[in-house]
């Protein structure tokens, strides 16, 4: 049985092969791990605060920025996702918001969350997008 006589392919290629060459494009054409590293280390951030209730009692008020600055990091990875060309902006927002995180959010969900959010940041910030080689003149 050769590839031809498998229902559904011709030429070799399934839907599964499209389907990963679409995501790998998909994936090339913006920051993506840096958008993931701001998603992940938001998620640690706003995530801690969010303990049982009567954590949350004895927390207070201080618990509200942290989860303000989590969610707004998670907002900025899926910037650089979903609005590549906004990516200068989500990666100064997101490095600052990391570094605020230190200070104001249980020393930035332990340190795992800030340091994360840098790197993802920075990460963000200095992706280029790949243009294309024109012929050569």
């Amino acid at each position: 049985m050769s590839a031809s006589d498998v229902p559904g392919r011709r030429d070799g290629t399934g839907s599964l092969a499209r389907g990963w060459t679409t995501w790998r494009r998909w994936r090339k054409g913006r920051p993506f791990w840096g958008g993931l590293a701001a998603v992940v280390a938001g998620t640690e951030i706003c995530a801690l605060p969010l303990a049982p209730m009567k954590v949350m009692l004895e927390q207070g008020i201080a618990g509200i920025p942290s989860v303000l600055m989590g969610i707004v990091m998670i907002v900025m990875g899926l910037t650089a996702w979903f609005a590549p060309q906004y990516r200068s902006l989500a990666g100064i927002l997101t490095v600052l918001i990391a570094t605020a995180a230190l200070v104001m959010s249980n020393l930035g969900g332990f340190l795992f969350g800030t340091l994360v959010g840098i790197v993802g940041g920075a990460m963000i910030f200095a992706w280029q997008p790949v243009t294309p080689d024109g012929p050569a003149a």
